[in-house]
């Protein structure tokens, strides 16, 4: 966060000084090697590693963690230190008073890079490429790298979130991004690499072969426009009006699209589909 020069002074990085008027605090840097000059940060530290990282925990996401952690530090709270009538969570409160309040909106604390969509509809952070919707290619983004996830914006709208990824040099796609591009080139459908391992319920499975052997290789781009509104709708409501056309004996996109937003708003059809 900070460097010691040598004559003493204090050079502040770029994320403390924008950390620092964020949430408007004066700094005081304890000198190197001098541990009474920090207080009980190492010893805090230390206890943390003892009692909730022994033994090395597993979770399945940082989202895991971060409840784990809460937890532990609730449970602490109620704890009363020897030589104390107070639990910790009441001298806390005691306390709170002299503290200052907390800034209206939370500190983004992330990496934040600008960069360029590829041609491809590309972008890499940190030597691992991550996926954007394809109407962003050639366009100038902002990266915002954070311990679990990276947010990708255009401008002041968030176009993209990925999983970090943990290894090098890895391809991290999100098949919704390349929609657009499928619908034109309908070839690509069984050999993009962005729909590798994508699990789609068997309605639209069901639907491509009725499409295909009605049409051929139209077809396939009718397919295409099926999947088109899993870009904006959750796959479970997109499915359920794919299933539901097809029960009408409707397996165009067309009737897929009508039946969403009755599905959606909860109301129904305008159109009558069964003749």
């Amino acid at each position: 966060m900070a460097r010691i020069l040598g004559n003493g002074q204090r050079q502040r990085t770029k994320v403390f000084s924008e950390l620092q008027s964020h949430c408007l605090f004066e700094d005081c840097f304890g000198r190197p090697g001098k541990g009474n000059d920090k207080g009980k940060v190492g010893g805090l530290a230390g206890y943390a590693r003892r009692n909730f990282f022994v033994p090395m925990p597993r979770f399945a996401s940082w989202e895991a963690l971060k409840h784990c952690l809460e937890k532990q530090c609730i449970e602490r709270r109620e704890r009363r230190p020897r030589g104390h009538s107070e639990t910790i969570g009441e001298r806390f409160e005691r306390e709170r008073s002299a503290l200052l309040p907390l800034p209206a909106t939370p500190y983004e604390a992330c990496d934040k890079r600008t960069t360029r969509v590829t041609s491809l509809s590309l972008l890499r952070y940190r030597s691992n490429d991550y996926s954007a919707p394809v109407a962003y290619g050639h366009r100038e983004v902002l990266l915002q790298g954070y311990v679990g996830e990276l947010v990708i914006r255009c401008g002041c709208e968030e176009i993209a979130r990925h999983r970090r990824g943990c290894e090098r040099e890895e391809l991290i796609f999100d098949p919704l991004h390349c929609l657009a591009l499928l619908e034109r080139k309908t070839n690509a459908l069984d050999q993009a690499a962005p729909l590798a391992g994508w699990e789609l319920s068997a309605e639209f499975g069901r639907g491509r072969r009725l499409l295909e052997a009605r049409w051929g290789k139209p077809g396939k781009r009718e397919h295409g426009q099926v999947l088109r509104p899993l870009e904006d709708f959750r796959l479970g409501d997109v499915a359920a009006a794919v299933r539901q056309a097809g029960e009408w004996g409707r397996i165009g996109c067309d009737a897929g699209k009508h039946r969403l937003p009755c599905r959606i708003e909860q109301r129904p059809p305008r159109l009558d589909l069964t003749s």
